[in-house]
């Protein structure tokens, strides 16, 4: 064997490892875990909340929360990996160490990796639809796809937009996530579905601003009208700050009025520990704002993040059949 060749066998492994790696760091996995979360909490919610309205027979359960957090996490990183290609130039100034800025990937790659799971996410959308026999799944994932575009693709590109652009993020990411996870076993025409959908959606509107402190620089050269850009970071920090608690006011409206159904002491627990929580990261937000444009995981972006999955599971663990956690908390010991 060839010293060209036996070169070219030790290459070939390492550079297709090092292509995956980076289709990796594209998708963002640490991000994918709220959306896959939310749909199979959501889809958990809504089978004991409505228990006349299953739409799924229990055995088909389980498959259908996870090909529907399945699908979630896909979607996700399709509209990950849409943003970053046409963020390119914003990323050199602010994310140097992605794939695209660093060469690993080109754009070319990127657009079809988008393409490829938002396809696949779509594909398994109409399957749960097909399980339930409506296509309210397939809706709503056909809704949070156009959002990923109109968000980060030219001509609309509602990224620039400031209070627009929060909204197109907190309304797939918040609400139809919500929204998608309770159609994968029940009718989406649910008020109580689109009240718990709000909840999140509300929360996001605000939270989302604390991942744009920290681009400012990049943002600002390429007019990208970010909450921070437009306003600063002590304004668009006093901007935000109430939707960082005051949405999981709305739990606690909600269990005591009657429109969500889980257990009151369950829910009225998740909503104090979520405002609490919340009003923890304002405080953190309002206390040193230009921090927040000095880190891109400031700790405020962070508890965001583990708030979004709290919520998830609290939500879940709220509307369980405490009988049912008796006994699963038993099988366990």
């Amino acid at each position: 064997m060839s010293g060209s060749t036996l070169s070219s066998e030790f290459t070939r492994p390492r550079s297709l490892v090092r292509a995956m790696d980076a289709y990796v760091k594209l998708a963002r996995p640490f991000t994918l875990l709220a959306p896959a979360l939310g749909m199979f909490s959501g889809g958990v919610v809504a089978w004991f909340a409505e228990p006349a309205g299953r739409l799924v027979p229990p055995q088909a359960l389980f498959s259908t929360l996870v090909l529907g957090s399945f699908a979630a996490a896909l979607l996700n990183a399709g509209s990950n990996a849409l943003n970053q290609v046409f963020d390119l130039d914003i990323d050199r100034i602010n994310k140097p160490e992605r794939p695209l800025p660093q060469g690993d990937l080109t754009t070319a790659q990127a657009l079809t990796f988008a393409a490829v799971t938002g396809l696949a996410a779509l594909l398994l959308a109409a399957l749960c639809s097909t399980l339930t026999g409506r296509f309210d799944t397939l809706a709503l994932f056909i809704g949070a796809a156009g959002f990923s575009v109109l968000y980060s693709a030219p001509p609309v590109r509602l990224k620039m937009r400031g209070w627009l652009a929060n909204a197109t993020v907190a309304l797939p990411r918040g609400t139809l996530l919500k929204v998608a996870g309770w159609s994968l076993v029940a009718s989406a025409a649910s008020f109580e579905a689109w009240f718990i959908g709000a909840i999140m959606g509300l929360f996001l509107f605000g939270a989302t601003t604390t991942k744009d402190f920290s681009d400012v620089t990049g943002d600002a050269a390429y007019g990208v009208r970010t909450l921070p850009v437009m306003h600063g970071a002590r304004a668009a920090a006093r901007m935000i700050a109430p939707f960082l608690f005051a949405p999981f006011l709305l739990i606690w409206a909600g269990a005591l009025s009657g429109v969500l159904h889980g257990n009151l002491g369950d829910l009225l627990f998740l909503g104090a520990i979520s405002t609490a929580w919340g009003g923890y990261v304002a405080l953190l937000v309002l206390s040193d704002p230009e921090s927040l444009t000095r880190s891109e995981n400031h700790p405020a972006w962070r508890q965001m993040y583990y708030m979004m999955i709290f919520l998830q599971l609290g939500f879940m663990l709220a509307y369980l059949p405490h009988d049912s956690v008796k006994r699963l908390w038993h099988s366990l010991g």
